[in-house]
């Protein structure tokens, strides 16, 4: 074989060569794979074409070639469709009495997650920093069956989190879900509020302050959910509980840190499922994640070089959508057969987009050693004591 395709970027031979298709990981919009492939004598034959179909079904890109080997064999963008049913928003029940808070919730997969369940008749928290983007989102979906409300969470200030409770308790006596949305991705090194490390100061210790406080009423609501959102990232992830904020930014890297965060995500769910399982508690914690989907999370990946460079690759597989993104989390949260501990995410290639099911975590993130330990230190950096 001569050449891969004549449309292919940096149009050039490949035998022997070992072609690196991207580095695609974000909370939500990208996953990192380093492929070696191996290519053979190039057979102009239809079995060989794979086509490459974008979201908007107006183009086609394809690639030919005979064979390969692959630690990871990998189609970019369209997977074939199936004859599986489809879970959608249409699966979502009436939420009539119903109360959520969402964090993160104007914009991303968490204003799509509000729109959902508002469209649905619950009454619905929606929780971030900026009031005015807040109420802006809340413009923007317009007429609902159900209730927005607007509070204002700073997950990287502990004060405004505690806050945020006192002013919830105050106007709710229940609550159905708990999604802790919001996060922030590939940050350059920087401190909360509490001199925490930023990415995992909002993406996990935020969240576990806020759903200790909350836990009270979680209790007290029947069939009470909470559903953490996490990444593809966290198969990549590594504890270090020596450096675990990498102190003065020793070892830190804005990926490495967002891996960790992502992985954080995961031990603190199955370990919050573990300690209700052990009380009887009628409260199901589970986790999803959107796959590859266009969000804001990766404003400062895209000022990355290598993103720039793979952008192409990358936005030719990134067809998912907010809304397809945000369904996990909506399953994770509301179908009536899901159990606690359960993980969600896309069911297509590599998990990066598709029907939202149950999908497998790495074996890291069920280290119940990391996950007990991660608890304690947790309740140590926030001040905050979780007592199930």
């Amino acid at each position: 074989m001569k050449e891969f395709g004549k449309g292919f970027p940096g149009n050039q031979s490949l035998t022997n060569k070992k072609l690196l298709f991207g580095l695609w990981e974000t909370a939500d919009i990208i996953c990192e794979i380093q492929i070696n492939c191996k290519f053979t004598e190039f057979i102009n034959n239809k079995s060989n074409v794979l086509y490459i179909e974008q979201e908007s079904k107006r183009r086609q890109f394809f690639y030919q070639f005979s064979s390969f080997d692959a630690e990871h064999k990998i189609l970019r963008g369209y997977i074939m469709s199936t004859k599986k049913e489809k879970w959608t928003s249409d699966n979502i029940p009436n939420l009539d009495g119903k109360v959520i808070i969402v964090t993160g919730g104007n914009s991303g997969l968490g204003f799509e997650t509000v729109k959902l369940f508002a469209q649905k008749g619950a009454e619905v928290v929606l929780a971030c920093r900026s009031v005015e983007k807040g109420e802006a989102a809340k413009s923007t979906i317009g007429k609902i069956k159900g209730q927005i409300t607007v509070m204002k969470l700073d997950l990287a200030s502990l004060e405004n989190v505690k806050e945020f409770v006192n002013q919830f308790k105050a106007k709710y006596e229940r609550l159905d879900i708990l999604f802790n949305n919001a996060g922030i991705m590939t940050t350059p090194y920087g401190l909360t509020e509490d001199g925490l490390e930023q990415q995992q100061g909002v993406n996990h210790f935020g969240h576990f302050a806020l759903t200790a406080q909350l836990f009270g009423l979680l209790k007290a609501t029947k069939g009470s959910r909470v559903v953490n959102t996490s990444s593809t990232g966290h198969k990549f992830g590594k504890m270090d509980f020596n450096n675990l904020l990498y102190e003065n930014g020793k070892e830190y890297t804005p990926m490495n840190a967002y891996r960790r965060s992502k992985l954080e995500n995961l031990l603190f769910t199955y370990e919050m499922q573990r300690r209700i399982e052990k009380e009887g508690l009628d409260i199901k914690v589970l986790a999803a994640h959107p796959g590859t989907a266009r969000t804001e999370i990766g404003r400062y990946a895209e000022k990355e070089l290598w993103f720039k460079l793979f952008k192409p690759l990358i936005m030719l597989a990134t067809h998912h959508n907010a809304y397809g993104g945000a369904l996990p989390q909506v399953r994770a949260g509301i179908d009536a057969n899901a159990k606690g501990g359960e993980y969600f995410g896309p069911d297509g290639y590599m998990e990066q987009k598709g029907n939202p099911v149950v999908v497998k975590s790495n074996k890291a993130s069920h280290n119940e050693q990391d996950a007990k330990q991660l608890w304690i230190e947790s309740e140590k950096l926030t001040g905050v004591t979780f007592d199930i």
